[in-house]
């Protein structure tokens, strides 16, 4: 008997260190063993949902190549398991590890609306658009639950606020109501996410996400509503979807995206570890490859912090990508657009609704 069997349904396959702690905890694989013996559980591999209680929740990003100026998160960590996922490493600053910790350790933010409306009602603020899931998906599953992500979205609605939203998750059609009342005024825009249209691709490098279908599904029915939409064919990691770039360009171009946008697979800090270790377990036929192709868009390093490099990378393999990508733009979405959201109607609705003089 294996006594290292794989977590079914998560991405990372270990618990990393924390790098702030200087214990670490380890499961022995002779504990394992006694417990595959004895026919007992050494881990249930249950979600936990924990409240906490952030005094903000619109952050201000100053990475100077992110798209974005503003950004909230309603939950940290992520149910997804995506394994290639940036914002595992911020599960370290809650005292958690980036790999396990992250899917099963499900921080949230009840008191989101009520922060985001204080905020939208201060006289000093002035109306940006707001990007719901710059660290981690706001339609993940725990959403089902708490249902976060629709009150913001009412108070957005309230405000006559714009706001962006990416996400990898169908859940999003449930708010098709408020979505829909939103790009009336061209307060809305939506980023889903596709990374592949293999499910067997999907369902490794991303086990608890919407399947590729529901996806696609999600995308024309936003696009049907009056909602952009665009793509983000992201990360694109060497020798797994990046064979994908044009037939995944033209088929959500066909479902009525208005744009894509891509980057390139960096596995920063702990991701880098967890992502290996992952690899070698998933597809040991072709990890060495896979993880020295990465390697040689990013300087022979697996992890980039270099502004302006590190989403796009450098070399061959990167510059082939970064063609692909072009070609595809050129070919499937010649004439199409995304729409700049409007941010001049928030200053009349800051008490809530339209002022008089």
């Amino acid at each position: 008997m294996n006594p290292n069997p794989a977590i079914k349904g998560r991405g990372a396959q270990l618990n990393t260190p924390n790098r702030f702690f200087q214990l670490s905890h380890e499961m022995r694989d002779d504990f394992l063993e006694f417990c595959a013996k004895e026919g007992e559980e050494a881990d249930k591999n249950k979600t936990l949902y924990l409240e906490v209680f952030p005094k903000t929740i619109v952050n201000k990003v100053d990475s100077p190549d992110v798209g974005m100026m503003y950004s909230m998160n309603m939950y940290q960590g992520c149910e997804h398991g995506c394994i290639y996922c940036y914002a595992r490493n911020s599960h370290e600053f809650w005292g958690y590890s980036a790999g396990l910790d992250f899917e099963r350790r499900i921080l949230v933010k009840k008191d989101a609306p009520k922060l985001l409306e204080e905020l939208l009602k201060k006289k000093s603020w002035q109306a940006h658009p707001i990007v719901m899931s710059g660290n981690t998906d706001c339609y993940q599953p725990a959403e089902q639950k708490f249902k976060i992500t629709r009150q913001c979205l009412e108070v957005f609605l309230k405000y006559k606020h714009p706001v962006a939203i990416i996400t990898k998750n169908a859940l999003i059609l449930r708010d098709l109501d408020i979505l829909k009342e939103l790009a009336k005024d061209n307060l809305i825009n939506v980023n889903v996410s596709i990374t592949s249209l293999s499910e067997d691709t999907r369902r490794v490098l991303e086990p608890r996400t919407a399947t590729i279908k529901k996806r696609l599904e999600t995308v024309k029915i936003l696009s049907e509503n009056g909602i952009p939409v665009n793509v983000m064919l992201a990360p694109i990691i060497p020798s797994i979807n990046s064979h994908e770039i044009l037939p995944l360009a033209k088929t959500v171009s066909e479902a009525g995206a208005l744009g894509i946008a891509h980057t390139i697979v960096r596995l920063n800090g702990a991701i880098g570890e967890i992502f290996t270790d992952w690899i070698k377990k998933t597809m040991p036929d072709r990890a060495d490859k896979v993880l020295h192709q990465i390697e040689s868009c990013h300087g022979g390093n697996l992890n980039d912090s270099r502004y302006g490099t590190r989403m796009r990378g450098e070399g061959e393999i990167a510059k082939q990508i970064n063609d692909l990508v072009k070609l595809a733009r050129l070919k499937y979405f010649k004439g199409k657009s995304m729409p700049k959201l409007n941010t001049t109607l928030h200053e009349q609705y800051k008490v809530g609704q339209l002022k008089l003089f």
